[in-house]
């Protein structure tokens, strides 16, 4: 196991930790340094050569997108949006070869997404319009088509030859439990708080980068 790996998930139960204790001071250290422990590990093992520069750069762009989240304004928010919002992009730009015929499971699976992701954004844009935040409804919506297509992307891996099916099953776990940790996220911010939300939307998102960038260095290191 790669020392970046067993650091990355070191300073992720430390910002579980951190999160729980409300200890702000652990957080500002252990959030990105789990990114950039990330980032090292994808580095030393592919070099970012090919497709693997794409997740390199959408790491990067988690990782600015965690630091504008740690400042609680609606500001920083649509900053961290943003960020967010390129990084899935660049995701979907790494994955691209895996997505390129559509067959029978690919309608499957596009219709399951598309449902669950019609059902949560009504439920957002209907909150948000209730908050009285109506600035923020076109970035969500973008924000949750795009995303939908990067979880598209990454279970396609799954059907493609040329992933390695350990790597696709990595890609696409990590996927999944990315998209899991935005839903807890947008749910308990825009629809209905729960208890321990931050807790579990920061252990949703630091399993899903793990799980993305293993699948990636699995396939491409």
């Amino acid at each position: 196991m790669s020392i970046w790996l067993i650091l990355a998930l070191l300073f992720a139960v430390l910002e579980a930790i951190a999160v729980s204790k409300n200890i702000r001071q652990l957080e500002y250290i252990a959030k990105p340094a789990v990114m950039l422990c990330l980032f090292v590990w994808l580095s030393t093992h592919t070099g970012l050569q090919g497709e693997a520069f794409w997740f390199g750069l959408g790491i990067l762009f988690c990782l600015a997108g965690d630091l504008f989240l740690m400042f609680p304004s609606d500001r920083m928010f649509l900053f961290g949006l943003m960020a967010f919002l390129f990084a899935h992009i660049v995701y979907i730009a790494g994955f691209h070869g895996a997505w390129a015929a559509a067959n029978a499971w690919s309608w499957v699976v596009i219709a399951l997404i598309a449902l669950n992701a019609t059902y949560f954004l009504r439920r957002f844009v209907a909150a948000i319009y209730r908050q009285g935040k109506n600035s923020l409804v076109v970035p969500i919506l973008v924000y949750g088509i795009v995303i939908s297509v990067m979880l598209y992307a990454a279970l396609s891996t799954l059907q493609d030859p040329a992933w390695k099916r350990n790597a696709a099953w990595l890609a696409s776990a990590g996927a999944l439990l990315f998209v899991a940790s935005d839903m807890v996220l947008a749910w308990t911010k825009f629809v209905a708080p729960a208890k321990n939300r931050r807790v579990w939307n920061i252990v949703l998102y630091h399993l899903g980068q793990i799980g993305l960038t293993a699948g990636v260095i699995s396939q491409f290191g």
